[in-house]
């Protein structure tokens, strides 16, 4: 009789990992001299942390937020991305084509465990490609992906 092995099952991103991520975002942007804000997502886009820096522009808790939804939803990088909205790209469209609005710069960025989907972090505030090293490095610090 054979059996099929049973699932592992998914582990999901947690308070815990939101309030890791947010930190150490928070201390890989201080390194850089940005202020800004983070916002981490739970697999169903749902919020799980956020931060803005008290002196960070206005529009990065909205930047933040965006690059991470997108991130989460596309599965990538938003860094990634940004080719396949310009107008020859295979997205172009995709931008306008949705009710929550998708933002196609660098800075969000998905977060998996064991090979899993579980979430996204978004950082804002900063120039883009400062934005995505420090979600890159606030999920390497979180032992994430």
């Amino acid at each position: 009789m054979s059996t099929t092995p049973t699932p592992t099952p998914i582990r999901p991103l947690t308070t815990h990992d939101a309030d890791t991520l947010i930190e150490a975002a928070r201390s890989a942007a201080a390194g850089l001299g940005v202020q800004g804000s983070v916002t981490v997502l739970d697999a169903g886009g749902h919020l799980l942390g956020f931060r803005r820096d008290d002196t960070a522009v206005l529009i990065s808790g909205e930047t933040s937020t965006r690059k991470a939804y997108t991130a989460l939803q596309l599965d990538a990088p938003t860094a990634d991305l940004a080719d396949a909205v310009r107008p020859d790209g295979l997205f172009h469209t995709l931008p306008t084509a949705l009710d929550r609005p998708l933002l196609f710069i660098a800075g969000g960025v998905p977060v998996h465990r064991d090979g899993r989907l579980i979430g996204a972090i978004g950082v804002g505030g900063g120039a883009p490609e400062q934005d995505d090293r420090i979600a890159r490095t606030a999920i390497e610090a979180a032992g994430l992906n």
